[in-house]
């Protein structure tokens, strides 16, 4: 029997993926997009990932709608290293060739590489197979960026990685593939600007396993905010580039209005100097007491924390990187049944206009709080915007939605369709 979206009983793919995702893959556009949604369908999709854990030799498992080839990696965080880490990354994804060869495959589909793109395609070529990419971040302006601010560890490194991998992608990768896969209009509009193919753009959004949240949004047991605490939360990593200092000075303007008002900090950053900034800039202006910071929790806890707010924040540093991104966040918090105050990000102005679940702001900490406090002591303006965030994210951002699409990019690519 088809799965969903499938058109006819013999409408399947056949897909091998190389992925900058470790094993086991945790990001839903891998985990649940592919490794549920599709694999449910009866695709075939073989894996070639490294592992996350400490790992010396290469094996296979079963997982995600085929085989996973899961490939050695080094942990250490020398120099050193990170070049042996990188060096046993792209041996692995050598294997791109000899599965392209022995493999019955329709597509080999590369996500967020660049040697291994130029393996994929070689493969491709040889194999006479499609070749699809997937980015879902601009790594090389990312690696230029931090090289040029130096946030850094190795800036020379970063600057060589950086333009290596612009030429690679805008020049070798894209202008080869099938079919390019973005997360964000934005995205599409910057890699058409930089010189990408718009004709072979598909724009994937992120999105949400909606089951999930439907259980923990009617579970009203094991709450992790007290009762009347009278809160807002921020949900997501706290590394410098997020700029979440800004939060902190929000809820100083909002406790003089709201004065019991507490944020919620629910994440950790990538090293000490992260949370060490906020911590410095809580004590700097008194709120201590006022600013808890759950560190690094297990999804289901982190996201009873959304469940039990009562309104969710979703601050983007406003920057040409982070402008093109696709927040999951945001999504979550509507799944949640939230109100949100997030500022004019591109992809989250979109989402709140469509759902009409919160308020887009600028980038400023007196709209910021201006907005938490209305949220705050209007509660029935909090609870109509919040109801309307769930059935907005079961039309437009459920993963089951999402696949619809995609399954129909990958047949098409497979059939030869442009």
């Amino acid at each position: 029997m088809p799965g969903p979206g499938a058109e006819t009983t013999d409408s399947k793919f056949r897909l091998l993926v190389a992925s900058s995702d470790k094993f086991p893959p945790t990001r839903v556009d891998v985990a649940v997009l592919f490794g549920e949604e599709l694999a449910a369908r009866h695709h075939r999709i073989d894996w070639i990932l490294q592992s996350e854990m400490p790992c010396d030799r290469s094996y296979e498992q079963a997982w995600g709608g085929g085989c996973a080839y899961v490939g050695p990696t080094d942990l250490g965080t020398s120099l050193l290293a990170r070049i042996r880490k990188h060096l046993r990354s792209v041996r692995h994804d050598l294997k791109i060739m000899g599965r392209a060869r022995s493999g019955d495959y329709d597509i080999i589909e590369v996500k967020d590489k660049f040697i291994a793109g130029l393996i994929g395609i070689l493969a491709a070529r040889l194999y006479r197979k499609k070749f699809v990419y997937w980015l879902s971040w601009p790594y090389p302006e990312e690696y230029l960026s931090r090289a040029r601010d130096g946030t850094a560890k190795y800036p020379v490194l970063y600057w060589i990685r950086g333009m290596t991998f612009k030429f690679i992608l805008y020049r070798l990768l894209l202008p080869a593939a099938d079919r390019i896969f973005l997360q964000s209009a934005q995205m599409r509009a910057d890699v058409v600007t930089a010189g990408g193919p718009d004709d072979k753009i598909v724009v994937v959004p992120m999105g949400i396993k909606l089951d999930d949240f439907e259980r923990l949004r009617n579970s009203s047991n094991q709450r992790v905010i007290p009762e009347g605490d009278r809160c807002f939360v921020y949900l997501g990593t706290l590394v410098k580039v997020r700029r979440l200092d800004f939060l902190i000075r929000v809820l100083a303007l909002v406790r003089k209005q709201v004065g019991d008002a507490k944020l919620y900090l629910v994440g950790a950053g990538e090293d000490t100097t992260d949370e060490a900034l906020l911590h410095s800039e809580a004590r700097r202006l008194g709120l201590q007491s006022s600013v808890i910071f759950t560190g690094r929790l297990p999804w289901m806890e982190a996201q009873r924390y959304a469940r039990d707010a009562d309104v969710c924040v979703s601050p983007f540093y406003p920057t040409p990187i982070l402008n093109s991104t696709s927040p999951t966040k945001l999504v979550e918090y509507l799944a949640m049944g939230r109100p949100v105050v997030a500022n004019d990000h591109p992809e989250q102005e979109l989402v709140i206009r469509e759902s009409g679940a919160g308020y887009c702001v600028p980038w400023d900490e007196e709209s910021f709080a201006d907005a938490i406090v209305h949220l705050l002591v209007d509660t029935e303006a909090a609870r109509v915007m919040g109801g309307r965030g769930p059935a907005y994210v079961a039309r437009h951002r459920s993963y089951k939605v999402i696949a619809d699409l995609v399954e129909k990019e990958l047949l098409n690519v497979a059939r030869g369709l442009n």
